[in-house]
């Protein structure tokens, strides 16, 4: 019997050391290194009023080269990385899906990390209270600092990455970000740093909630396929005996 493709493989001793290793420290170096990062930017930002050099020249090499052919990808990146379908439609079907698919630690860690990575993105948001970009074309929530749609993304990428453990994952993931990053300030919804500051946000508190169901999720996936498992090995030595 073939096992489904789209299944995350078995773990191996190695990966379960990893996991193990991961549950045990990693999670500190990623709080204390991507919340840091994002805090101390903001500082930055702030002591700047607001306005840094590499963001006002990207902003303006953004705004020269705007046109119909960018702005309307840039509008659909809009729509589906926040508002109903960012904040509910993708969270709740992706969870909705891993539960069929019997992985409710996978469903939980997922449904976490979106929520904890929105509610970081608010609470600095409103804590430095950055301006948006004058040549904004959509209309914004409270706060430039940091990128709530970017943070999502970064989220997105890095949690379902972890959960299916395939590269057509992570590759699609990571493009997806960039993407929404660039979308971003092509609509002038945020400077460059603002993107940045949600990118590490997302990524970080998609890390910091593995840490503790590491092992968990990797035991999970073992008893997930475990029958496929036994079915293959039992296939295979049928064909040698």
């Amino acid at each position: 019997m073939t096992t489904d493709p789209l299944s995350p493989k078995p773990p191996t001793p190695a990966e379960e050391r990893v996991a193990r290793r991961v549950q045990r420290r990693w999670w500190v170096v990623s709080a204390l290194g991507a919340i840091g990062v994002v805090l101390l930017l903001g500082v930055v930002i702030t002591a700047r009023a607001g306005s840094l050099g590499i963001d006002e020249e990207f902003m303006g090499e953004v705004v020269e080269h705007r046109s119909p052919f960018w702005q309307a990808p840039a509008l659909v990146f809009n729509v589906i990385g926040a508002g109903v379908i960012g904040v509910f439609v993708v969270p709740l079907g992706v969870a909705a899906v891993l539960l069929l698919r019997r992985r409710p630690w996978a469903a939980l860690y997922w449904i976490a990390s979106c929520a904890l990575s929105a509610g970081v993105v608010q609470v600095i948001k409103h804590t430095f209270g950055r301006a948006r970009p004058e040549e904004i074309l959509v209309v914004s929530d409270y706060g430039s600092f940091p990128s709530g749609h970017t943070a999502n993304a970064a989220t997105l990428a890095v949690v379902l990455g972890v959960i299916l453990r395939r590269a057509w994952v992570w590759i699609p993931g990571v493009v997806y970000t960039v993407a929404m990053l660039l979308s971003r300030t092509y609509l002038g919804a945020h400077w460059l740093t603002d993107t940045v500051g949600g990118l590490l946000i997302g990524a970080g508190v998609a890390v910091v909630l593995w840490a503790p169901v590491a092992h968990r999720l990797l035991a999970e996936q073992e008893r997930v396929r475990g029958r496929g498992w036994a079915w293959q090995h039992r296939d295979r030595a049928a064909v040698t005996s």
